[in-house]
């Protein structure tokens, strides 16, 4: 019992019922499976370092072998009271070999480094396509919005309409108005409950696919909070997560230079190998025995100093090329922001006309309404001025919409969060 109300409680502790905008980003970011390669992407990056840095310990080899051999050296020399045995032509050998590295040129430390850089670029790589998420969430939220609107108006007609229809009932009652008069009015409502059913689908639609995108159950009755977006006469700050991807890249390109340095440098390391087998380091010896030998190493692979300088010049075509794609990215942003801010501009200039249209339908709306209850207009003649006033008042929705979506643009292209 207690866990059946448990569950209950779970279930409905996971429903909204208000949200903005930015609560819908915020949990269709947080849901997307993208995200979870983020952790991928720094656990690879920690056993890269960790394995680099291991460089360092203790390298163990073993290695074995048995041969046979044509000839073994011999001294045929007479030495009175003296005999030296010849080698056996079948010799053995098991080594061990320990190697520790004490200088590498810094190989691994910038190894570590580099891999700390693609980490960071990996990771930026993810949040340039998270952020391709928020246009999609944007315009099914807008999309909503929209349909919020419409329905509110086609509740603004019902009324209208029901109001022609009291009125004509009663004149018929009366006998001085015609029922097909009356049908009019009542087929017009028919239509306005199928526009409400269309609407209602829609609206259904898009509310079921935010809510795949947030992993969270909307109520029926949610309220959806209008975007209140402050206008702002400053230049904007291009924030974009892709301005940081072309940084990392960039820094990642400079990196090159201090690896191709650090491989071209002398490295040093102890060793110690011993074993056991015959003959031992004492040829004159032909007997299994244990030897060993330690010391360091010293060596300078030359090689690379050849591609030294190509090296170089290829990691600085890679930044210059990083570069210029962050100035045509920047160049393009820019544009973008200028058609939106044209746009909204239009935008608000549109509804300012908008709003003078529908003051004036509706003073003949309202003229219309009087004249119908009189008797001086037929029912078609009221439902051509209610049209005629929903068209306008359609306009202003499309309109405001189109405002909205137009500064939620200019925000996401800008990057301001």
């Amino acid at each position: 019992m207690f866990f059946l109300l448990g569950s209950f409680y779970k279930i409905e502790a996971q429903e909204i019922s208000q949200i903005s905008i930015e609560q819908a980003n915020q949990l269709a970011r947080q849901n997307y499976p993208m995200v979870k390669q983020k952790d991928l992407i720094k656990q690879t990056a920690n056993l890269n370092i960790e394995n680099f840095s291991k460089g360092f310990l203790p390298q163990f080899t073993i290695t074995g072998q048995a041969t046979y051999q044509s000839d073994v050296t011999r001294i045929d020399i007479p030495v009175p009271g003296f005999k030296i045995e010849p080698l056996s032509k079948d010799q053995y050998k098991v080594l061990a070999d320990v190697n520790e590295l004490i200088y590498d040129g810094g190989v691994i430390k910038q190894q570590n480094e580099l891999q700390q850089l693609n980490s960071e670029v990996q990771q930026q790589k993810i949040e340039v396509e998270l952020y391709k998420l928020k246009e999609r969430v944007n315009q099914l939220y807008l999309g909503i919005l929209y349909l919020n609107a419409q329905k509110e108006q086609v509740a603004l007609i019902k009324q209208d309409i029901q109001i022609g229809i009291k009125n004509m009932e009663a004149r018929v009652e009366n006998g001085v108005a015609f029922r097909s008069n009356l049908n009019i009015l009542k087929a017009e409502l028919l239509k306005n409950q199928q526009r409400i059913i269309e609407l209602d689908a829609s609206q259904k639609g898009m509310i079921e696919t935010l809510e795949l995108f947030m992993n969270a159950h909307l109520r029926k009755d949610v309220v959806f909070e209008k975007p209140n977006i402050q206008s702002s006469s400053v230049e904007p700050i291009i924030n974009r997560p892709e301005i940081k991807l072309y940084t990392d890249q960039s820094k990642m390109y400079d990196h090159q230079s201090k690896i191709i340095k650090a491989r071209n440098q002398p490295k040093a390391s102890l060793f110690l190998q011993g074993g056991y087998g015959r003959p031992t380091f004492n040829f004159l010896k032909n007997q299994f025995d244990f030897f060993y030998i330690g010391g360091i190493r010293f060596n300078w692979a030359l090689g690379g100093l050849y591609t030294k300088k190509n090296d170089n010049q290829l990691a600085q075509i890679n930044k210059r090329t990083v570069d210029l794609e962050k100035e045509t990215f920047l160049l393009n942003t820019n544009t973008q922001l200028k058609q939106q801010q044209s746009e909204i501009d239009k935008m608000n200039l549109l509804i300012a006309s908008d709003e003078e249209i529908i003051a004036l339908r509706d003073s003949v709306k309202e003229a219309a309404k009087a004249q119908l209850q009189n008797g001086v207009i037929t029912a078609n003649d009221y439902l051509t001025e209610i049209n005629d006033e929903d068209q306008a008042r359609q306009s202003l929705i499309t309109h405001q919409i189109e405002l909205l979506q137009a500064q939620i643009n200019y925000q996401t292209i800008s990057g301001k969060q």
